[in-house]
């Protein structure tokens, strides 16, 4: 049976892609499924900028051509070698297990298959597939205990050459936790901002994270989820004014819209209301802006979040690419998903 407990995967890691050709990485942090699924990908030799030996797919792509997954699979790269197929996703998983279970079944791929997913049961049908496969692994993906959130403070800390006191390392813990990237990107942060020192202190959490920017930006993503295009536009007008990246309200978005998705798919898998689902997957979320994560989660369908997902990507990789276009590229994205907040709110 192909199924690793979370605390394996380290160990796995090195000798992944030799031993197996799927990969199944789910679990309530998205932010750690999404950075295992990078490492994978990063094993499997393939450059992500290459179409011809990379191909990224979304459910949807998949809704009405479950044969597209097996043909994807089996493709031969134009110049030979290693291909790699990146799924992710949430909502209709149907078609994702009829080419799946073709997969495991048949012979032995060459290409190597990687799908990110929610929060799966033991009885989930992707699962069940994946699970008494040869050719596959299943990948649970937990918000870390304070074990691991120690490690992850120590490995990036080490990197830059600081230590931190005990004191600092527990106003830091409160904070952290329920999402890995989101954890990581704090930690990076809070080093970037200690530079040059040599012990980081309580006081440099606190004023790291008491950041008038990171307040401003939550301003600003919060007028998104609400739809108020007036306020999102004088919240986008205070950040520059204040030298803060636009970028980084995109980014924020992103994560915003990511932990929707997982809570929205939690909520239609156990039948569950958003209330409920907010006592849980939600309780990192600080206590002023629940209702308002409440309300999207009610607004907001599993279909309409993937798609503004979608739109967020594109828009980071592109002002990533046309940097001189940044504000712009962020503004109009941000506006039209909070012009689709204001529509979901009143269907």
């Amino acid at each position: 049976m192909a199924e690793i407990k979370a605390h394996e995967f380290d160990r796995l890691l090195p000798k992944a892609t030799e031993l197996y050709r799927i990969f199944l990485i789910y679990g309530p942090d998205r932010g750690l499924v999404s950075e295992r699924a990078a490492e994978l990908a990063a094993r499997a030799g393939v450059k992500l900028d290459d179409p011809f030996s990379f191909t990224r797919l979304d459910l949807a792509d998949l809704q009405g051509d479950p044969g597209r997954l097996v043909d994807e699979v089996n493709a031969i790269g134009l110049f030979g070698g290693t291909k790699l197929v990146w799924v992710r996703g949430s909502g209709n998983e149907k078609p994702l297990a009829e080419g799946l279970q073709v997969l495991v079944s048949g012979r032995e791929p060459d290409s190597i298959l990687i799908i990110e997913a929610g929060d799966l049961k033991k009885t989930n049908i992707l699962r069940k597939i994946c699970e008494p496969a040869k050719l596959a692994v299943a990948v649970p993906c937990y918000a870390d205990d304070a074990k691991s959130l120690n490690l992850l403070i120590d490995r990036e800390l080490e990197a830059e050459g600081l230590r931190i006191s005990s004191d600092a390392r527990q106003a830091l813990l409160e904070v952290l936790g329920g999402d890995r990237v989101a954890s990581r990107n704090e930690v990076r942060k809070l080093a970037l901002y200690c530079r040059g020192e040599t012990v980081i202190e309580e006081h440099h959490v606190q004023e790291i994270i008491g950041d008038a920017s990171a307040i401003s930006t939550d301003d600003a993503v919060d007028c998104v989820l609400k739809g108020d295009l007036p306020g999102l536009h004088r919240a986008i007008q205070k950040i520059v004014t204040s030298k803060t990246p636009v970028f980084l309200v995109l980014q924020s978005c992103l994560r915003q819209f990511q932990l929707l998705d997982v809570m929205r798919a939690e909520m239609d898998e156990k039948r569950t209301p958003a209330a409920q689902i907010m006592q849980t997957a939600g309780r990192h979320i600080h206590f002023k802006r629940k209702p308002l994560f409440e309300k999207a989660l009610r607004n907001w369908s599993a279909e309409t979040i993937s798609r503004e997902m979608n739109r967020l990507h594109v828009a980071v990789l592109q002002s990533r690419q046309k940097q001189v276009l940044e504000d712009t590229i962020a503004f109009q994205t941000l506006m039209a998903t909070a012009l689709q907040s204001a529509r979901a709110a009143r269907q």
